[in-house]
């Protein structure tokens, strides 16, 4: 049941300011940030200490602490290779392990924690203590079992964080409770490299502990401007606020979702990560005003991004472009997306020489570039984001057999359809009209060939495709443009 859940958050301190120590050791002892364009996104320690603080810009940084030393961090490449190491080395102790950003994982240990507490009571010992902090300093009663499985818990966090150390050399703070929400709302209480088991009792004081309603994960910056409408700004106005009027403003399924999360209540599962679904880069500027910064910007965005995809081994076959517009009122969220199947000769080029791909990427993302902006009137973009999604792994099939026409080259299902992905759904919807122009500029010449090519193929008395397969099993637009006696070939084996 979920009341017997154990869920742990780790949570890696200063990440990374973490990885650049690491990389070059002669920086512990010293104030350190980690500076993306003229933002400290992060800093060590040592640095807070001295008044710089994350996200300060690099000049009021400098004047906080002139001695601060920065380390260009826009590279990503070490932090995500580090990133993996940790959910790696979880993964090693159990399965269940879901990555959140670079530096975050929930662990699902209740079935460790069954078997520790079998363990211990064939021992005969009944003895166990919690590692670290327990919320509000809660008095624990092993005899009830739900204090008993979060106190093992906080054992087994503390072997987490202690591998981690010891293999990577990084430290983390932990949180141990019923489920994911609680685990990284409690790992928080106590840094850095710490860690607190939260008890059901002190849940709503945990809660109850949130100034404001955005802090509450799982509730993002658009439901949380329209609960500011309602009078909504703290968690106890939400746990007041009429359960039918909430349903009526954000419907149901919101509404009862951040109702339950208002009270501490989450039964979503920890879900295995896998091997990433994307792979996505971008760049923020203040000002990009013509097509030649736009093209020169993506250009500059593809080979890092072409490498980790060869790196990877799988062929990704949907390109989509994020743009942001400036907007004095709404500064982070007025993103806007466009995408498009991968043309099929474009595929077998990647994981080859970038350069084979880099131009006509670099044609494709203009033509969504100029999907979204009229370029003939000024514009003012503050980001652009490239992204390759539905990644799927290499045909085994070599080229010169038959099997390598099958499959290899299908278009990606649902092309033409926009693709909403936790980035997406937390910014602005976007244009209506991606739908309308994908079904415009795709489907329908998709569909104009096939005919032309069908009609073609029919003067020339072959059939469409082989009566043996289904016409998921081929890409039809290939069969048609395979040589005519393999062709025969495969109809024969009908």
């Amino acid at each position: 049941s979920a009341a017997c859940r154990v869920i742990v958050h780790v949570d890696l301190d200063c990440f990374y300011a973490q990885v650049e120590m690491i990389r070059n050791p002669e920086l512990r002892d010293k104030p350190l940030g980690v500076q993306q364009k003229n933002i400290v996104v992060t800093c060590n320690y040592e640095a807070r200490k001295l008044g710089v603080k994350k996200l300060m810009s690099v000049r009021d940084a400098k004047e906080k602490c002139p001695q601060l030393v920065l380390v260009n961090g826009e590279d990503l490449t070490p932090y995500r290779e580090m990133s993996y190491k940790v959910t790696e080395l979880l993964g090693e102790f159990c399965p269940l392990v879901e990555r959140l950003g670079f530096d975050e994982n929930f662990v699902d240990i209740t079935e460790i924690v069954e078997k520790r507490l079998k363990q211990l009571q064939q021992s005969g010992s009944c003895r166990v203590c919690a590692s670290g902090h327990v919320y509000n300093n809660q008095a624990i009663n092993l005899q009830d079992t739900t204090h008993a499985r979060l106190v093992v818990g906080s054992r087994i966090a503390e072997e987490f964080r202690e591998a981690i150390r010891a293999s990577l050399g990084l430290t983390g703070c932990a949180g141990v409770a019923s489920n994911k929400l609680l685990s990284k709302l409690v790992s928080g209480t106590f840094k850095p490299n710490q860690q607190t088991v939260l008890l059901p009792e002190s849940r709503q004081d945990l809660i109850r502990s949130l100034d404001h309603i955005q802090k509450v994960p799982g509730i993002g910056y658009k439901t949380t401007k329209r609960l500011e409408t309602l009078g909504v700004r703290n968690v106890c106005d939400l746990q007041a606020f009429p359960s039918a009027a909430l349903e009526k403003e954000l419907g149901v399924s919101v509404a009862q979702r951040i109702q339950k999360l208002s009270y501490g209540e989450d039964d979503s599962p920890v879900t295995p990560s896998g091997p990433p679904q994307s792979f996505s880069d971008e760049d923020s500027f203040k000002k990009c005003s013509s097509e030649v910064e736009v093209k020169e910007k993506i250009e500059e965005l593809l080979p890092n991004l072409l490498d980790r995809i060869h790196k990877d081994g799988r062929q990704p076959h949907t390109v989509r472009l994020t743009i942001r517009q400036f907007s004095s009122t709404d500064k982070w969220f007025n993103r806007e997306s466009r995408q498009c199947p991968i043309p099929p000769h474009l595929l077998q080029k990647f994981g080859k020489e970038s350069s084979n791909v880099l131009s006509p990427l670099v044609d494709i993302l203009m033509k969504l570039f100029r999907k979204m902006i009229d370029v003939d009137l000024p514009f003012h973009l503050t980001l652009l984001s490239v992204c390759f999604s539905n990644l799927k792994d290499l045909p085994s099939s070599k080229k010169g057999s038959i099997g390598f026409y099958l499959k290899q080259m299908s278009p990606p299902s649902g092309s033409g359809k926009r693709v909403r992905d936790a980035e997406e759904v937390s910014q602005d919807e976007g244009s209506a009209s991606w739908n309308q122009n994908c079904k415009r500029t795709g489907t329908t010449k998709t569909r104009r060939r096939s005919e032309e090519k069908k009609s073609h193929i029919k003067k020339a008395g072959i059939p469409d495709f082989p009566f043996h397969l289904s016409p998921g099993d081929i890409d039809q637009e290939v069969f048609r443009e395979l040589p005519e006696d393999i062709q025969k070939e495969l109809i024969s084996e009908k």
